[in-house]
């Protein structure tokens, strides 16, 4: 169901506004929920009751809508508890919060949990998503709070510390230690982000690593991987990237069953270490191991290097030591990179943004940021296989500005990473949303379009073929790829597999060198609308017969109404046969009235009216050369185009000139169901425009292109337009 102008763009708006004014930066997260938590502690800590969060309240709806919902046996004897509920002397950490304070529940998160225990290894990114001085003893008030990165926004998530149990047992994630539980509150963060605990089963660990850094994650298939794989994992753990693996199941029915090896099948791990290692007994050879933690906190790899195994003798005690072997079961274990190569499908490597880290030893790269919007009939056109609507979908300039310090091969080109991420597709599975399959293409922009910020045209997507492009369309979160290309400008392509699929994505490109992009047609403009030249030839014969319809209603005051300009237009143009119309409305009359109304009379005089009857004549011209099956409507999608010509007949230059937002609207406001748009939406859209952007001008006496309204004013100027 499609968001209403007056709700998700108006949304937008404030969004957009509260980040020019540093809201969503790490120093200054945005309130999820409106909630301030040091607010509220001392509210409740004056008031000496505990918090209890009435956003995410202590209900079966936190819990779920379908396995966890209502109708569920599973939620019957499960009990809210606080920690001092559930053991003597609860601690928030417990010696330090490490990758064994992560054990799974009975909820299908261990891609979450992998992520988490990734995060462990970093103490700095760790505290800042569990920010410190929290605790079950001083100042204790029943409220917690963490910190995540949310489609390109760090968002501060406020919860009571009310968790789910059954049998005194917590339901969901625990610690090994029964007395800590910042693994269960940050758990329960998360899921109030996404709407209910349910909300999570089931992901991809990138997801999780993206949302605890802002970083970017790249996939390696294994049958795949760059001959360099070792080292591409030792040079990311070093420079603070978070890492997982896992083993993909063909059969969905055998997810998360255990193999002869120990290992588990559709289940996710997080990488901990790698490692070299010299062996004693054969001094010239070296070993290569990697360190894994399974999420359940039990069930380990039984092979080579496995926690009993005799290959740990081989090793030097100072290797060992190094390594910090331990022989528990806590899901923990070593394993050959060979082995690890074999057994495992799949690694992901969540590298960090500019933001992330302020340590000048680790890796750095440089971001672009770009929220958009795919709207059926305006600005979901599909991909590539679609040429018709493909060209509609939101286009993005790159400009690759720096080549890169090492080339390959001597050649002079950029690496840089681009990354497409469908938003809160999580938080709206309970209303049975999936993930898109999303994709991006990118093409390079010649030298003469260089500078250029309109957007691109069919009839460019036709003749030329992209540069780069996303290796496959894929219903994950983010589909992310590493390319490199000669310096230069290129445009950039997000779209659904299928077109008319409509939700909201954000773009990054990530690049070691500089780079920027920008979304195509980012300013609102028009030049000052200039009359149409008076006609200095005789009258045609059309001409007569509306003057002698508009005097014949008009009668001795040669002035009409709202409704008298109904019948006069609705009699002149059923005489066009190749015109298919039921007519205009009554409304749509009313904003012609409001456009042309230059003494605030509410009526149109003869001059006023003919002004009025040229601009439709051309403007219906304009629609019959878009009505290409000649229906009596135009497509949706070629509304922009229809705009652009219609305007251009009445003002100097290239006219109006809309984002992509309002293009969305325009389809929203004036589309019927079938995405299509009939001649008194188009006229009445144009009406619309041409009226708004006039009002605008009048007020804007300063000329530069801002005004201020007040309540009046405000309500005064859109009630009439």
């Amino acid at each position: 169901m499609p968001y209403t102008p007056s709700g998700f763009f108006c949304d937008r708006f404030i969004r957009e506004r509260e980040r020019r004014d540093g809201e969503g930066s790490l120093s200054k997260p945005i309130r999820f929920s409106g909630q301030d938590y040091n607010t509220l502690k001392q509210e409740y800590l004056q008031k000496k009751a505990l918090f209890e969060d009435e956003s995410f309240p202590a209900t079966v709806d936190s819990l779920g809508f379908k396995e966890l919902g209502h109708k569920s046996n599973k939620v019957k004897n499960i009990v809210w508890k606080r920690p001092k509920e559930i053991c003597d002397n609860p601690q928030f950490i417990v010696g330090g919060a490490s990758r064994t304070d992560i054990c799974q529940g009975d909820l299908g998160d261990c891609w979450l949990l992998a992520a988490i225990a990734s995060l462990t290894l970093n103490d700095k990114l760790l505290y800042r998503v569990i920010p410190q001085e929290q605790s079950f003893s001083e100042g204790y008030a029943g409220i917690f709070h963490f910190q995540f990165w949310h489609y390109g926004d760090w968002v501060d998530v406020v919860v009571d510390d009310r968790i789910p149990t059954f049998n005194n047992q917590l339901v969901f994630t625990k610690s090994a230690e029964r007395n800590e539980f910042w693994s269960a509150l940050l758990e329960k963060a998360y899921a109030k982000l996404h709407g209910s605990y349910e909300a999570l089963k089931g992901g991809n660990t990138a997801e999780g690593m993206e949302d605890f850094t802002g970083g970017v994650t790249e996939f390696y298939e294994m049958k795949e991987a760059p001959k360099e794989l070792y080292k591409i994992m030792k040079k990311a753990l070093e420079r603070g990237s978070l890492m997982g693996c896992s083993i993909d199941s063909l059969v969905p029915a055998r997810f998360e069953t255990r193999t002869t090896t120990g290992l588990v099948k559709g289940h996710a791990y997080s990488v901990t270490a790698v490692e070299e290692c010299k062996q004693s007994q054969q001094k010239e050879t070296k070993v290569r191991l990697v360190r894994l933690r399974n999420p359940w906190g039990q069930v380990e790899w039984n092979g080579p290097w496995s926690d009993n195994s005799k290959e740990w003798e081989t090793l030097p005690k100072g290797e060992k030591e190094k390594l910090q072997h331990q022989n528990a079961d806590d899901g923990e274990f070593w394993m050959s990179f060979e082995d690890f190569k074999k057994n495992y499908t799949k690694i992901e490597i969540c590298n960090l943004t500019p933001d992330a880290l302020e340590d000048d030893k680790l890796h750095k790269w440089t971001v672009s940021v770009n929220e958009g919007r795919w709207v059926r009939g305006c600005s979901a056109g599909g991909c590539r296989n679609y040429p018709e609507t493909f060209w509609t979908n939101p286009q993005y300039r790159l400009r690759l500005l720096e080549e890169d310090d090492d080339p390959e091969d001597d050649e002079v080109a950029c690496t840089f990473v681009v990354a497409l991420m469908q938003k809160n597709r999580r938080k709206e599975r309970k209303l049975g949303a999936n993930l898109f399959t999303i994709g991006f293409s990118i093409y390079e922009v010649s030298n003469t379009m260089h500078g250029n910020k309109q957007h691109m045209q069919k009839e460019f997507f036709m003749s030329s073929n992209s540069k780069a492009r996303s290796k496959a369309y894929i219903n994950l979160r983010e589909v992310t790829q590493r390319f490199r290309l000669s310096p230069g400008e290129y445009v950039i392509i997000p779209s659904t597999y299928e077109p008319h699929q409509e939700g909201e994505f954000i773009l990054r490109v990530f690049s070691e060198k500089r780079n920027t992009s920008e979304e195509i047609e980012n300013r609102i403009e028009a030049d000052h609308p200039v009359p149409a030249p008076a006609s200095t030839g005789e009258e045609s014969e059309e001409d007569q017969q509306f003057l002698s319809i508009f005097q014949q209603i008009a009668g001795d005051q040669m002035e009409i109404s709202a409704n008298d300009l109904k019948d006069v237009l609705n009699k002149v143009v059923s005489k066009y046969k190749d015109i298919h119309t039921e007519g205009f409305s009554r409304e749509s009359c009313r904003s012609m009235i409001a456009l042309m109304d230059m003494d605030g009379k509410g009526r149109l005089n003869l001059q006023e009216f003919r002004h009025l009857w040229n601009k439709i004549k051309q403007w219906q011209g304009i629609f019959k050369s878009y009505d290409f099956d000649h229906t009596g409507t135009i497509s949706s999608y070629e509304m922009r185009n229809a705009i652009n010509d219609a305007v251009v007949c009445f003002v100097r230059h290239s006219g109006f000139r809309l984002n992509n937002q309002l293009y969305d609207i325009i389809t929203m406001r004036y589309a019927n169901e079938n995405m299509n748009i009939d001649f008194d939406s188009f006229i009445s859209c144009l009406v619309r425009l041409e009226g708004m952007f006039r009002a605008f001008q009048a007020f804007d006496q300063s000329g530069d292109g801002n005004i201020r309204l007040n309540v009046f004013e405000w309500l005064q100027l859109t009630m009439y337009a």
